[in-house]
């Protein structure tokens, strides 16, 4: 193990820091860095409980940057954590098994509400256009039990999902890219979303969902597809509840 790992697994519990050693191959953020993402980590939360779920979906890099500066209650970003996030968002992400397209290019990416629509009792927006209307025609031709599980998440609201996994599995980001795209290369900055059986909570995003009723009767219909198939060449992991727009 390499002296960087070592430091990393000191800061964990035993059995998180064992399954550190098993996947010793994979590459990790450095000790500081992790230590880092911690504090990035805990901002972003207090971010998200300062302008509510919902809007935490689309602000935008610059207005997160105005509320940490000007609302105690979050605290201005470190520049250490200004650097992690610009490494977590400009770096090729290839030479961690990650292969997805880069799908953002301005980390202050703005998304108009005139842009998107908010579906009721979901705290998540859709794009207007196609896939709003391909929402609706899911809702209709599955029933009322599929339920929008995410929806539109700019650039702030995908680096936030992307560093509590860093974080929570102890800084790897190999393993961290296979179940969360990085915040550049999410499709839900410019299209897709997720769905789920009204009720499943988190077992809608696990393998369980392909066998839900649902699932099966989404997979008949010829306007959408899903993104990620199994051994798909993103190297992303099997995901039947995201819907790409095609």
């Amino acid at each position: 193990m390499n002296r960087r790992l070592f430091l990393t697994t000191l800061t964990l519990s035993p059995l998180l820091a064992n399954d550190i050693i098993d996947n010793s191959k994979d590459i990790y953020l450095s000790y500081q860095e992790y230590i880092t993402l911690k504090s990035l980590n805990d901002r972003l939360k207090r971010l998200r409980g300062f302008i509510g779920f919902a809007n935490f979906n689309i602000v935008s890099f610059n207005e997160s940057l105005y509320y940490a500066r000007n609302y105690s209650k979050i605290g201005t970003f470190t520049k250490d954590e200004l650097t992690l996030v610009d490494k977590l968002f400009s770096e090729n992400p290839n030479q961690y098994g990650f292969y997805g397209d880069k799908t953002c290019t301005n980390i202050n990416n703005k998304i108009s509400k005139k842009n998107v629509v908010k579906i009721p009792y979901t705290g998540h927006y859709l794009f207007k256009g196609k896939p709003l209307v391909d929402y609706k025609k899911l809702k209709k031709d599955v029933g009322h039990t599929l339920v929008l599980t995410s929806g539109v998440r700019n650039v702030v609201k995908q680096l936030s999902l992307y560093a509590n996994k860093l974080y929570n599995n102890g800084g790897n980001i190999t393993q961290a890219s296979i179940h969360i795209a990085p915040p550049a290369h999410s499709y839900h900055t410019i299209s897709d979303f997720d769905v789920g059986r009204r009720g499943w909570g988190y077992k809608n995003f696990t393998d369980a969902f392909a066998s839900t009723f649902e699932f099966k009767k989404m997979k008949k219909l010829d306007y959408i597809s899903m993104r990620y198939n199994k051994n798909n060449s993103d190297g992303v992991r099997f995901e039947p509840w995201h819907v790409e727009v095609i």
